[in-house]
């Protein structure tokens, strides 16, 4: 009972049926899920950057504030020094002139003392040339000495 061998279709040989389809569809769905979770982590890290550039331009920001604050006070600043360095400069000469006449004063106390003494010499010097007796004051003064 052995007659010609009829030879069937078999699962492992490939038809244009529904295994053709499979593997095209596979890879598209494989694309597909490969092109979202590529979007997905753009719009992660796109987040996460914009949430850093947010706080970077406003830290830029603050700091261009900060910068145009400083250079207003540095101005006044610079203005106030030199009002200052004006001021400085005529208490300075105030000093000086203050100084010289304060030295003056002195050269006038100085020279008065000179004087006094010297009249105290004429006066002695006279009273002993007309022979007047001691009135008993004290040098200089008008004040009777006292015992």
């Amino acid at each position: 009972m052995s007659g010609p061998s009829i030879s069937t279709p078999s699962s492992s040989t490939p038809s244009m049926s529904t295994s053709g389809m499979s593997p095209p569809q596979s890879t598209e769905d494989d694309a597909r899920r490969t092109a979202e979770a590529r979007a997905a982590v753009t719009a992660t890290l796109s987040s996460v950057g914009s949430a850093y550039d947010i706080d970077l331009q406003r830290r830029a920001a603050d700091l261009h504030a900060n910068s145009k604050a400083i250079e207003k006070q540095e101005r006044e600043l610079a203005k106030q020094t030199a009002g200052l360095a004006k001021q400085s400069a005529q208490w300075e000469k105030m000093i000086g002139k203050s100084t010289k006449q304060l030295n003056e004063i002195g050269d006038v106390q100085n020279w008065a003392e000179v004087m006094e003494r010297d009249l105290l010499r004429i006066e002695e010097t006279l009273r002993l040339v007309e022979g007047r007796a001691d009135q008993g004051n004290i040098s200089g003064t008008n004040v009777p000495r006292t015992t």
